[in-house]
């Protein structure tokens, strides 16, 4: 077999393969559906309006009787077959030669480096699974040349344009001494290649070739399907004239890389993206990452149902019945969405008949088992009707027991039935974390609005009005930088609170978790702004004056704006004085005003206290206790007093010339709110109003120190140094210095 048709049969067969129908696969009906026998579903697309990003085809009929061919675009390469399914395509790509002269000396006198260039935007990856590198010749050295994508993370940009070199050598003895079916360095070798490769060529040594150029007379280098050549010893012998158009098929692997800002590490952050950037545009199609060639990932067809998930009603219901041979029915056929329903014909039965031949009923001795069988049922359903009265009874109970009598009348909080939970969270399925009281888990409201489920305390009798008052309080606070308050489940022995979903966690983890997060001061500034905009509203325009008593970063979340809102405040007050201390202010006691400790006495001053420590942890972007032994309020404090300003402690991102003044004043105010008279310390509704004036200078280019008066603050912190904390050093120094 010649080395053309070694190439050209597999094309051929391919091509006479039946071909799925793709009517209706087009973004728009308008969009040509397929070019020369290969179709071109979306993402892929011809013509402007018809195609992703980096999915063009070209089917270039010019009109003047040259052959209409599908191409990649702003390439001569030629597509042969491309799939969705498998995200893959088939393309036909040149080979590198170098021909000799029959001369003597063997000088080569022609060479061509088949150079392949594949566009796309990083769309493509040459298969390292399906293709090979295979050399022709004797006496000869060939080598493959070719573009490596650096993955996100793997610690490298590309090293040269065509940074990666494979290559072997092939060696004849002879003509004789080469076999047809051989490719393993007589003649023909080959070798494997790694995945990301793209566009690339192919080059050759410089050997002497005079003893070989009657029975070898052109060296060939070429990108080929495993399973589309064998080698043959006449491959040798072709002429200049018969290789310059030669293409040979070569496997491309595909898949969306484009992930917008933010490359995904998964299909839930590419989920993340903008409703543009996202492929997977269908409802029944799921997201599948690329495991095997790059990052990126594809679009699927969920199961049950087929088409092109990548159109929004791409995906169709498969009905199964109509294909027995593959989903087999010993029985009654029936079509689902999504799957399909078996049943054994009348008078006979199975387990499943989907794998179970069907079979006539029982005897009469097995009829009379049954029966004894049933009887027992309906004894067990008697039972289990008892218990789920009892259940239900339990149910009232708890209800009236957590003040349902009471909070069912409030017109601003909804009432969730126990089952209603269960529906809203997915039978508690998706876990978010564990609380101050309990577990927190993600849920969806019947109009997909996004929210938390939180477990409460248990209430008790002693409790239960105290309970109520709160919720019937948070219930009618509605501010944009508090946490919603939809509703309560009270049918269960711990209460279930329903809140407004904050999609980006807690200030928190923004700060000390997620360092890669930017954080430029006018964000910082807005988050400051709105917290203590939310404070101000409890404090002074609430129905009735809120204390929260827990301000820390941790209780401050931020919504998919980065809008900040104030949470878990109100029915922490629930809790004994001494279990407060022990389960709440032992993991934060930085953050606690210290006359509170001493005195038991909570005040809306006591929050400006732990505001002003959010602020040093806004400025700074160090923990309450850093580096595990210091305490950012005491060497805040010691920076400040030695150089008039906390600017040695201030994050690097904000220290710039525009902003420095403006980071300045924030940390006067810090200090200001962490005084120790609290007559001292301003309120919130300065704290915010100090906060929104320096934004609109800053704005306007007015940003001027706030007139400043030093206090006396060693009567407090003392001279003291930075400490180890887990020792409890600071917990004893501020109960024995209030």
């Amino acid at each position: 077999m010649s080395m053309a048709l070694s190439f050209l049969l597999p094309a051929l067969l391919l091509a006479a393969l039946p071909t799925i129908p793709i009517a209706g696969q087009t973004l728009k009906p308008s969009c040509q559906a397929s070019c020369r026998g290969v179709d071109i579903p979306y993402p892929f697309g011809i013509g402007p309006g018809c195609f992703r990003e980096g999915f063009e085809i070209t089917c270039n009929d010019d009109g003047g009787g040259s052959p209409v061919l599908p191409l990649l675009a702003n390439t001569t390469i030629k597509v042969v077959h491309l799939s969705i399914d498998t995200a893959e395509l088939q393309v036909m790509l040149p080979i590198g030669f170098q021909c000799y002269s029959s001369r003597q000396d063997g000088a080569h006198v022609s060479s061509y480096g088949g150079l392949w260039g594949m566009h796309g935007d990083g769309v493509y990856r040459i298969s390292n699974t399906r293709n090979m590198f295979v050399v022709l010749g004797c006496m000869t050295m060939g080598m493959a040349s070719s573009r490596r994508i650096a993955e996100p993370g793997s610690g490298g940009p590309w090293t040269s344009l065509y940074g990666f070199h494979t290559g072997c050598m092939s060696y004849c003895n002879g003509p004789a001494s080469m076999r047809d079916g051989v490719c393993a360095g007589v003649g023909c070798c080959h070798v494997d290649i790694p995945p990301g490769l793209t566009d690339g060529l192919f080059r050759f040594d410089d050997l002497n070739h005079s003893k070989v150029v009657d029975y070898s007379p052109c060296d060939f280098a070429f990108l080929v399907d495993k399973t589309n050549y064998t080698f043959r010893r006449s491959d040798l012998l072709k002429p200049i004239r018969d290789v310059v158009d030669w293409t040979v098929p070569v496997w491309l692997d595909w898949a969306i890389r484009d992930y917008g800002s933010v490359p995904a590490a998964s299909c839930a952050d590419a989920a993340k993206s903008t409703a543009a950037e996202y492929a997977c545009k269908s409802s029944l199609g799921v997201c599948v990452m690329s495991s095997t060639n790059g990052t990126g990932y594809t679009c699927k067809c969920g199961n049950g149902y087929e088409g092109n998930a990548y159109l929004p009603e791409g995906c169709t219901d498969i009905n199964e019945c109509d294909f027995p041979d593959k989903y087999h029915c010993d029985g009654n056929c029936e079509n689902i969405p999504g799957d399909y329903k078996c049943r054994c014909r009348p008078g006979y039965q199975s387990d499943d008949p989907k794998s179970i031949p069907c079979i006539p009923r029982f005897p009469l001795a097995a009829q009379v088992a049954i029966g004894t069988i049933l009887s027992l049922s309906f004894l067990a359903i008697a039972l289990l009707m008892t218990l789920l009265m009892l259940q239900k009874k339990r149910m009232r109970e708890y209800f009236k027991k957590n003040g349902g009598l009471i909070l069912k009348n409030v017109e601003t909080l909804q009432i969730f039935t126990k089952e209603e939970i269960n529906k809203i969270t997915h039978n508690h399925s998706e876990f978010l974390g564990k609380g101050a009281f309990g577990e927190v888990y993600k849920g969806y409201l019947p109009d997909d609005a996004m929210v938390a489920v939180k477990s409460f305390i248990q209430v008790k009798e002693t409790t239960m009005e105290e309970f109520t008052k709160e919720v019937l309080i948070q219930s009618k606070m509605i501010h944009k930088n508090i946490l919603k308050l939809y509703g309560c489940c009270l049918e269960v022995d711990v209460p279930m609170l329903v809140y407004e979903f904050a999609a980006k966690g807690s200030l928190g983890d923004i700060l000390h978790l997620n360092e890669n997060q930017k954080l430029p001061i006018d964000l910082r500034l807005d988050i400051a702004i709105g917290s203590a905009e939310g404070l101000k509203y409890m404090h002074l325009y609430a129905s009735q004056s809120i204390r929260h008593g827990d301000v820390k970063p941790d209780n401050i979340l931020l919504d998919g704006e980065l809008v900040p809102k104030i949470s878990d405040f109100g029915l922490s007050k629930m809790l004994k004085v001494d279990e407060y201390f022990t389960k709440i202010v032992v993991g934060c006691m930085g953050y606690i005003d210290p006359v509170f400790i001493k005195t038991g006495l909570l005040t809306q001053k006591s929050d400006v206290y732990s505001f002003g420590v959010v602020l040093l942890e806004l400025i700074t972007r160090r923990k309450i206790v850093y580096d595990e032994n210091c305490s950012l309020i005491m060497e805040f404090r010691k920076v400040y007093v030695k150089d008039k300003s906390g600017r040695a402690m201030f994050d690097k991102e904000i220290v710039t010339e525009e902003d420095i003044l403006v980071v300045e004043e924030i940390g006067k105010l810090a200090i200001e709110c962490l005084e120790e008279d609290v007559e001292d310390r301003p309120d919130m509704g300065e704290v915010a109003q100090r906060l929104v004036m320096l934004r609109r200078n800053k704005k306007h280019g007015k940003a001027r120190p706030h007139p400043f008066q030093a206090n006396q603050y060693d009567k407090w912190y003392g001279q003291q140094e930075c400490t180890d904390l887990n020792g409890n050093d600071e917990a004893a120094f501020l109960f024995a210095n209030p």
